[in-house]
């Protein structure tokens, strides 16, 4: 089993930047892809970001590419989202989620992943 747990999250003003951190325990998720996701206030939980196991393919949603970027220290065994330009549309709560190992499905597909941490919340005031 893995175990995730987000950190870094905060109340920020519009333009201002955040720095989600996900940091896995149980075993290794090096061989794991990985992903955030977030849920505002009555909405469905969506994709945000993904990297693949070995670092070497990400993958954005449109709201959010350019502004946000995703990286992975496996030696950590951390993954990083970091979060430039925030708007008040960023406003949710941000879920850190893993695959299992080595699987290949879409990594926009919030079915595709099997561990999920509690969430920590991000606030952008206007």
């Amino acid at each position: 089993q893995v175990q995730l747990a987000e950190s870094g999250g905060g109340l920020v003003q519009a333009g201002g930047s955040l720095r989600l951190s996900c940091a896995a325990s149980g075993r290794t998720i090096s061989n794991n892809g990985m992903g955030w996701f977030r849920q505002a206030p009555g909405k469905e939980r969506e994709f945000v970001a993904a990297i693949s196991w070995s670092g070497g393919s990400t993958y954005y949603a449109d709201s959010v590419k350019g502004r946000f970027f995703i990286a992975r220290d496996n030696a950590k065994n951390t993954v990083f989202l970091q979060m430039n330009s925030l708007k008040p549309d960023d406003t949710a709560v941000y879920f850190c989620a893993a695959r299992r190992a080595y699987y290949g499905g879409n990594y926009y597909v919030r079915s595709n992943y099997d561990y999920w941490g509690q969430g920590t919340q991000v606030t952008v005031s206007s």
